[in-house]
């Protein structure tokens, strides 16, 4: 049986990953990134599995053509499936509403792609949702094995960038916090389930034969690798460690990176690993320098525990990144003055500044459904010193706290015009997508949509 896999403009890490199972599994697979190549790649293809992992691709016409060239084209080969898995199958719902695919890998795909494969679309394989006599059926999700082959790495895979980096790699699954625009513990769980470092140290060779110069350690907080294993129940600082000079050892110290931990769970042993073993950054979800903020986000930190990360990291040496989030809903202009006076304070190496973005099923999704337009600084018109570019509110704070930004940095950047027009485009595009998402999350509110359960 000859499977497709289309992960857009990029190749996953999950989407490299489940080529390897089905690999192993005695499929034939490919795997391509471009959706617009991929009606002819998936010509004589019997499956295709979308891997998508972006709310916005299901807004995306390139995907939308391709599903619809290659359902009417499985008349004339036979009978062939469309299945879509990735981080949006946590809202199977909304996919199976925009999309016209016949079932939706819900979590963890593993185990219930080669299922689904293999036996067709049955309420006996856990974690699929699909269509049946006009209504939606969910089986339950289940866990994935952590223990898996090695992926299916594309010839070109040295050629792609993400922050730098060629490719992500998993250490671990799952996230401790509860951040409430995050989808992360719902789709991979709350407890910490570590993979073995000789299985990671494998993998990473096998990316390193295939041309991939750089690597970035994802699976959330990367220093919960074996989180709760050491006998204080918490970070297990010893065995992240041990992972990072393993690591460092196969790729060099200066092709790895570390980019997200919560500033709750770092110390300086977790630091100087980094300083030692890693390109030395560190990347904090600060978000904002507001408390309250803060809370109605769910982060569980406030701003003192920030600026200690911070200044901890600054002392061992350790270049920090923060990425901070404008028009949350009921942020207020006092809430956002006091993000831009927590960067004037911290003096950071790099900031990125993102809208907030209301992915189904999250808690920000709840809170942006229960607010009205006219209340939601995403659709309210800016009518302060940037009127003149008719940016809403969310679109002038994004953009103004990036000029601050670039002004506050450790090393600050000459605000030239290129740097100016780049920092609007980026705001302008940030709104326009957080705007398409929200208006899909209205549509399907009251159907069924994950993100209208309390």
């Amino acid at each position: 049986m000859k499977i497709v896999i289309v992960s857009p403009d990029l190749y996953t890490y999950g989407a490299m990953v489940i080529g390897g199972v089905l690999r192993d599994a005695g499929f034939d697979v490919t795997l391509t990134k471009n959706p617009d190549a991929a009606t002819a790649t998936a010509a004589d293809a019997d499956i295709v599995l979308l891997s998508l992992y972006s709310t916005l691709h299901l807004l995306d016409e390139r995907i939308r053509n391709f599903a619809s060239a290659f359902r009417s084209g499985s008349a004339a080969h036979g009978d062939r499936a469309i299945y879509v898995g990735g981080p949006i199958s946590a809202y199977p719902e909304i996919v199976l509403g925009e999309l016209d695919v016949d079932a939706v890998i819900v979590g963890e795909g593993e185990e219930s792609t080669v299922e689904l494969l293999e036996n067709g679309i049955s309420e006996d394989i856990s974690g699929i949702a699909f269509r049946s006599d006009g209504e939606i059926v969910t089986t339950e999700p289940k866990p994935a094995r952590i223990e898996r082959p090695l992926p299916l790495i594309p010839a070109d895979i040295g050629s792609q960038s993400i922050r730098g980096a060629n490719t992500y790699i998993e250490t671990h699954r799952g996230c401790i916090g509860a951040c409430g625009f995050c989808q992360v513990p719902k789709f991979f769980g709350t407890k910490i389930r570590s993979r073995e470092i000789a299985d990671i140290i494998a993998e990473i060779e096998e990316f390193k034969r295939c041309g991939v110069r750089r690597i970035a350690i994802s699976g959330g907080t990367s220093s919960l690798y074996q989180y709760g294993k050491s006998k204080s129940k918490s970070v297990n600082t010893g065995a992240f460690i041990e992972l990072l000079q393993a690591i460092a050892r196969v790729m060099g110290p200066r092709n790895v990176s570390v980019p997200d931990i919560r500033v709750d769970y770092v110390s300086e042993e977790v630091l100087h690993a980094i300083h030692d073993f890693t390109m030395g950054w560190v990347y904090y979800g600060i978000e904002s320098g507001s408390d309250e903020m803060l809370k109605a986000m769910r982060k569980g930190v406030d701003s003192e525990r920030n600026i200690y990360a911070i200044e901890l990291a600054q002392q061992c040496g350790v270049k920090v990144g923060g990425s901070f989030i404008v028009g949350y809903p009921e942020e207020t202009a006092e809430d956002y003055e006091m993000t831009k006076g927590l960067i004037e304070e911290t003096f950071l190496d790099d900031v990125f500044v993102s809208i907030a973005e209301p992915i189904p099923g999250t808690h920000l999704s709840e809170l942006v459904l229960a607010t009205d337009d006219s209340e939601n600084p995403t659709f309210m018109e800016h009518v302060g010193e940037y009127k003149a570019l008719k940016l809403t509110e969310s679109e002038a704070r994004c953009f103004d706290l990036t000029l601050h930004a670039q002004m506050c940095k450790a090393v600050p950047s000459i605000l030239t015009d290129q740097l100016y027009q780049a920092c609007l485009a980026d705001s302008r595009q940030q709104g326009r997508d957080v705007r398409a998402v929200t208006r899909l999350l209205q549509r399907y509110r009251g159907r069924g949509d994950p993100s209208n359960e309390q």
